[in-house]
C-alpha cells in the first residue's frame, strides 16, 4: 500500500531505537518525512534504512551538544526545507540509588541531556521554521516526573522539569505552535531493560492492562499530538501508563 506524502517533516531526537524509533515509524507510516538523531552512526544508518532512505535522514551526535543541535536542524532544512514537528525524546538515566547519595555532577549531566537539550532543540526549530509557519512540539516526559520515583530520582526530577518546560513553551509559542508532553510508564526498550529484565511477567502484573508498554504505544500518541485531531490541545501531559496509577487508589 502506497502512503500519501503528507508534506510534513519531523525532527525526532534519540530515534535510532526504542521510543524514538517507534515514533519515527508512526510518522513515516502516515506520510511524514523524518530527521532522526542518535549517538551511534551505525545504529542511525540501520534505522534510516528500515524507515526508508527516501523518507528519513540521520544525524549523529549527542543531544546536549549545541553544535549537534544546530547541525540536526540545519540538515532538516537542507534535506526537506521545513521542520513542522519536533519530538524531544533523547534522554539518559545513568544513576540508580537514593537521592541522599546522588552525585551532583551526574545530576547536572542528566539535566543537560534530558532538559536543556530539549530547550535547545525547541529554540532552534522555532527560529528555523515554526515561528513563521506553525507546527507542534512533543516532549517525552515520564510517569517518574509526575510521581515519586524511588532510586531514579535524578531522572524523575528531570522529567518533572520536562513537564514544566512543556507548559512554558506552550504558553510562549501559542497560538502558532502547540506543545504537549507524553509521560509513559515502563516501555519495553533497551533503555528501560533494568526495570524489567528477567522479571517481565512480575513487572507486567502490576499493570491493570496486564502488560508493559511497547514503542508503538507511544508512537500512536505522538502521531495524535502532531495531528489536527489534537488541534485544540496544548500545554498538556498525556500519561500513558497501562493503568498503573489506578493502583494508587484506596481499596
Amino acid at each position: 500500500m502506497t502512503v500519501q506524502d503528507s508534506g510534513k517533516v519531523a525532527l525526532i531526537t534519540g530515534a535510532s531505537r526504542g521510543i524514538g524509533y517507534g515514533i519515527a515509524q508512526a510518522l513515516v507510516a502516515r506520510g511524514d518525512r523524518v530527521v532522526i538523531t542518535g549517538r551511534g552512526e551505525d545504529a542511525l544508518k540501520e534505522a534510516v534504512e528500515r524507515l526508508g532512505a527516501d523518507r528519513a535522514v540521520g544525524v549523529a551526535g549527542k543531544a546536549h551538544d549545541e553544535a549537534h543541535q544546530a547541525a540536526a536542524v540545519e540538515r532538516a532544512m537542507e534535506a526537506f526545507g521545513r521542520v513542522d514537528f519536533l519530538i524531544n525524546n533523547a534522554g539518559t538515566n545513568p544513576v540508580f540509588g537514593p537521592m541522599a547519595e546522588l552525585d551532583l555532577g551526574v545530576a547536572r549531566k542528566v539535566y543537560e541531556t534530558n532538559v536543556i537539550s530539549a530547550l535547545g532543540f525547541a529554540q532552534r526549530t522555532w527560529k528555523a521554521w515554526q515561528r513563521e509557519n506553525g507546527g507542534a512540539i512533543v516532549n517525552i516526559a515520564s510517569v517518574a516526573g509526575v510521581s515519586a520515583s524511588p532510586f531514579i530520582g535524578a531522572y524523575g526530577m528531570s522529567k518533572a522539569a520536562m513537564v514544566n518546560l512543556t507548559l512554558q513553551l506552550a504558553h510562549e509559542f501559542a497560538p502558532v505552535v502547540r506543545v504537549n508532553a507524553i509521560a509513559p510508564a515502563v516501555v519495553k526498550t533497551k533503555f528501560a531493560e533494568a526495570l524489567y529484565e528477567g522479571r517481565e511477567a512480575e513487572a507486567a502484573a502490576a499493570y491493570p492492562l496486564g502488560r508493559l508498554g511497547v514503542p508503538e504505544d507511544i508512537g500512536g500518541a505522538a502521531e495524535f499530538l502532531t495531528s489536527e485531531k489534537s488541534g485544540w490541545m496544548t500545554g498538556q501531559t498525556l500519561v500513558i501508563d497501562g493503568g498503573i496509577f489506578l493502583n494508587a487508589g484506596v481499596g
